[in-house]
């Protein structure tokens, strides 16, 4: 007999829960032994992928197509004894290191805030912990203060910001080096990103920012310099101001506070300066993100700041979330898997294009779906381009997958009540964390930045974390917020914060909601898109 002609075994590929299995006894055996057997080698970050790998890219599909099998989940199946438990928590990341002072450069109505309130949503989401020093709130708040405690109202009309009020001038320099002195207090107390957002419009205030930092140890400072010369944003940030309740123009009709702010941002005119100190680090974007330059950008985080930054624009537009139509799994109870839509999920997949034509009408729209099936049938009737992304993929749930709540409970008593106490941090075992799920989503949030209206269909999970990003919502929260089946929620991004709306068709689904044990649910966030005027810290 040859060899051609030689019987060959035929090994089938380990689904998802025997690779956790594995990594499971793997684990165990390190725990049990001084010096650990098994060596794991990892390739070296190479940073951003080539477009091959991106969403719809021919990398990524034929990734996507090679591991199909394990997506796919059979019934469960009891694992190993050796594999005690099913996770545990995952820890916050130290960035205990990362000290930065980041000061705004740019005249007023410039887009210096809403560039602030962005970068401290963006890196809040990250887990940095960020704050935003206003020296405008500062100023009305302190002036709210003397006015309580003497009757009087401190006048701060244009005159007030005129460089030729030398009293004004002093009394505005103190309240910036108080705010900075304030940034870097906090700072020390353990803040790692403090954002100074004030004109800073001056040669001279800038190096004095330098001179006051120098003196800590460990903190580094960036400018960033918003300029617009588009004279329909610069007409639109000066309408928003004096129409969103300034207590600078309390009393004042409209047209009055519109001829006084302009000839505030005259004066700011009349002495400002561009950035051109060779030796500052800096960003200067023109027009919210038209063209950035950079100088002297340095590290990880400096350069995580700059990219995103970069991908920001000013662009009207809609983000709508849907989860996919109920599936089988759904009905079933089970989490995870890759199982089709029940009956009623594809009839919520027919009814989808004409609720998101109806919102959407002629204006272009791209349809995001993740590589599950689930997605894919619910987006099957749009009439739309789509882009398939892995990192949308479902909360991995590792050696649980496939099974119920009920199942695991059952199996593993300590381990549910251990995620029920904290949600966010627990990883299962062989699967993913909330905590995780956020990490691969970067790339997702930086490319849903950059476009304009996106449909996203996800799952469950992902959604929770992406609508935590656009809503500045904490942590503990986030595994909680509702995202029912058969709901289509439409964010309208705005300067300060996002406006929401809510389509339930009336299709029937089951719940998979899940409310945190003993506390009461998370509210649906109030729109809020209006501007803070005054601070806590004065």
């Amino acid at each position: 007999m040859s060899a051609a002609d030689t019987p060959r075994s035929h090994t089938p590929p380990l689904t998802s829960r025997e690779l956790a299995a594995v990594d499971g006894v793997l684990q165990d055996v390190k725990a049990s032994k001084s010096t650990p057997d098994v060596t794991v080698t990892t390739a070296p970050d190479v940073g951003t992928p080539p477009a091959a790998f991106g969403a719809g890219g021919p990398m990524l599909k034929q990734f996507d197509q090679s591991n199909a099998a394990s997506r796919i989940m059979s019934q469960a199946s009891t694992p190993p004894r050796s594999v005690v438990g099913i996770g545990g928590k995952v820890a916050k990341p130290d960035y205990s290191e990362a000290k930065i002072v980041l000061a705004m450069v740019g005249l007023p109505a410039r887009g210096k805030s809403y560039l602030s309130n962005k970068l401290m949503r963006y890196l809040k989401w990250l887990e940095y912990d960020v704050k935003v020093f206003n020296v405008g709130q500062l100023r009305r708040s302190r002036a709210r203060q003397r006015a309580q405690q003497s009757g009087k109202r401190e006048d701060h009309t244009a005159s007030y910001f005129s460089h030729d009020n030398v009293e004004a001038t002093r009394l505005r320099d103190q309240l910036a080096n108080d705010s900075l002195d304030m940034l870097i207090q906090w700072l020390r107390e353990g803040g790692n990103v403090g954002i100074h957002d004030a004109t800073n419009s001056t040669r001279s205030r800038r190096q004095k920012i330098v001179e006051r930092v120098s003196k800590e140890k460990g903190m580094s400072v960036i400018f960033l310099e918003s300029v617009c010369d588009d004279p329909v944003v610069i007409a639109a940030n000066v309408a928003l101001k004096v129409s969103s309740g300034d207590p600078d123009y309390k009393d004042m009709s409209r047209e009055e506070a519109k001829a006084d702010f302009e000839r505030r941002i005259r004066e700011y005119e009349a002495v400002y300066e561009t950035i051109t100190e060779p030796h500052l680090s800096y960003l200067r974007i023109k027009n919210v993100g038209s063209e950035v330059t950079l100088c002297h950008i340095h590290g990880y985080l400096q350069s995580r700041i700059a990219f995103y930054l970069m991908n920001l624009h000013l662009k009207p537009r809609s983000i709508f979330f849907s989860r996919h139509g109920e599936s089988q799994f759904n009905v079933e109870g089970k989490i995870g898997g890759d199982s089709a839509l029940s009956e009623r999920g594809m009839r919520y997949a027919r009814a989808l294009p004409a609720l998101i034509t109806d919102n959407i009408g002629d204006a272009p729209l791209t349809v995001w779906t993740s590589t599950l099936q689930r997605t894919i049938q619910t987006a099957q009737y749009l009439p739309y381009p789509k882009l398939t992304w892995k990192s949308l993929d479902e909360l991995d749930a590792g050696v649980c997958d496939g099974m119920t709540y009920e199942e695991i409970e059952q199996a593993y008593p300590e381990d549910f009540a251990n995620r029920d106490e904290d949600k966010f941090n627990y990883r299962y075992r062989g699967g993913e964390s909330y905590r995780d799920v956020v990490v691969r989503l970067e790339p997702v949030i930086m490319e849903l930045e950059r476009q304009e209206n996106i449909l996203i269909i996800g799952h469950q999970a992902i959604l929770r974390c992406l609508y935590a990003y656009f809503h500045d919502l904490p942590q503990a929260d986030l595994p909680y917020i509702k995202i029912p089946l058969h709901t289509v929620i439409k964010l309208t991004p705005k300067a300060y914060g996002c406006d929401e709306e809510r389509y339930t068709l009336p299709i029937g689904a089951v719940d998979t909601h899940r409310p945190k044990p003993k506390a009461p649910p998370p509210p649906i966030p109030a729109s809020h898109t209006g501007r803070e005027y005054y601070t806590k810290d004065a």
